[in-house]
């Protein structure tokens, strides 16, 4: 999902940067997109790369695909040296907690826009409403005041905390609803490539119960 909402919300996405990501999930699915041209993935420890390679190979398979290339090294410093290159930004970071605190605040997300062409779109982990509402609120206030479209999206997953996993996806195109993607694929094609996604899925993933739908409108 986390690849996904961004991708079908740029209508043609050739250049896609991911930062952490190292098991290589969200390569998997970027690459299935036919338009992307090159994907690149920024992981400061090449030792969760070389893990995934070795114990998850399903999930790690695409480190070898012809239009990945794989940079070591810390993302903020990698943005810096790029503006206005990448279509599509994905921050598939842990927790913000430690070193990946950083990448829930305001300044990466000011990189992440600067490094995004003109109708350039990202998503980044958002954690749980659940759980870290706070942080969600802190997270999607911040990215407003940078990003013209901001929205909060979720997934279920069994394997997190409450069941539960959120995205905060924005675009610098001032004209898009983040809820109807401007891209889709054939419903043939959704139910070859993908387990999880498919269109009205894109859509629900942004309807949240009232409670935590009223404490995300920000005044």
């Amino acid at each position: 999902m986390i690849a996904h909402l961004g991708l079908f919300n740029h209508a043609s996405p050739k250049k896609v940067l991911v930062i952490g990501g190292g098991d290589g999930g969200v390569l998997r699915e970027i690459v299935k997109h036919d338009c992307v041209e090159e994907a690149i993935l920024c992981d400061i420890d090449e030792g969760v790369i070389n893990a995934a390679k070795k114990y998850i190979p399903s999930m790690a398979k695409s480190f070898d695909h012809p239009k990945v290339k794989v940079h070591i090294g810390d993302g903020f410093k990698f943005l810096d040296d790029y503006k206005n290159t990448f279509d599509v930004i994905i921050t598939d970071s842990s927790d913000p907690e430690g070193p990946a605190e950083s990448l829930f605040q305001k300044p990466y997300f000011k990189l992440l826009h600067d490094a995004l062409t003109e109708n350039g779109v990202m998503t980044t982990q958002g954690e749980n409403i659940w759980l870290h509402m706070k942080i969600i609120k802190d997270v999607k206030k911040s990215c407003s005041e940078i990003f013209p479209v901001v929205d909060y999206a979720y997934c279920t997953i069994p394997t997190y905390p409450s069941g539960q996993i959120g995205f905060m996806v924005c675009t610098k195109n001032d004209k898009i609803d983040l809820r109807n993607p401007v891209r889709s694929f054939s419903n043939e094609d959704e139910k070859k490539l993908f387990k999880y996604y498919n269109k009205e899925i894109h859509k629900a993933s942004f309807v949240l119960p009232t409670w935590a739908r009223d404490a995300l409108t920000l005044e």
